[in-house]
């Protein structure tokens, strides 16, 4: 079946744009892999048994964001798998947009958790807060902010 614009058929278009969304989840997944590892083997650590409840607790945050993040951009795979050969290409793809984003929105919220993790234990105060929040702008405005201004434009 052809596309409106003729030059592709949607079977094509949607083959590649499912192979392009993969390797984009590849490069996410990569970084919450190694993220969550890092949270996971805090908890072992002296240091960490001797920090505050806030600490904790942000500690506790940080590792719901990356497993959700996790759940997120592995969510796909899952759904192509499942639904693998019942002609549900265009579902999937509509769902695993919406997924590599909320996985990305999570892993944005887990990586700026962990700046402020990490600055809360080497520069306490509104220093640690500070790096906190540039954590924020950097991840927030680096994937959401610049590029919707462009999504909108026509080419």
């Amino acid at each position: 079946m052809q596309s409106q614009t003729g030059a592709e058929p949607d079977d094509e278009r949607l083959e590649r744009n499912f192979s392009e969304l993969l390797q984009e989840l590849r490069v996410a997944q990569a970084g919450v892999q190694i993220l969550f590892a890092f949270l996971l083997t805090v908890v072992f650590t002296p240091v960490f048994e001797r920090s505050s409840a806030f600490v904790r607790d942000l500690h506790l945050l940080t590792v719901l964001l990356a497993a959700g993040a996790t759940a997120a951009l592995t969510a796909p795979a899952a759904w192509h798998r499942m639904l693998f050969g019942r002609g549900r290409r265009p579902e999937i793809l509509h769902a695993a947009n919406r997924f590599a984003v909320a996985g990305l929105v999570l892993l944005a919220g887990a990586m700026t958790c962990t700046v402020l993790l990490v600055a809360t234990m080497t520069v306490p105060g509104w220093r640690a807060a500070l790096l906190g929040c540039l954590g924020a702008v950097l991840f927030f405005g680096l994937w959401f902010a610049l590029p919707l201004p462009l999504r909108n434009r026509r080419s």
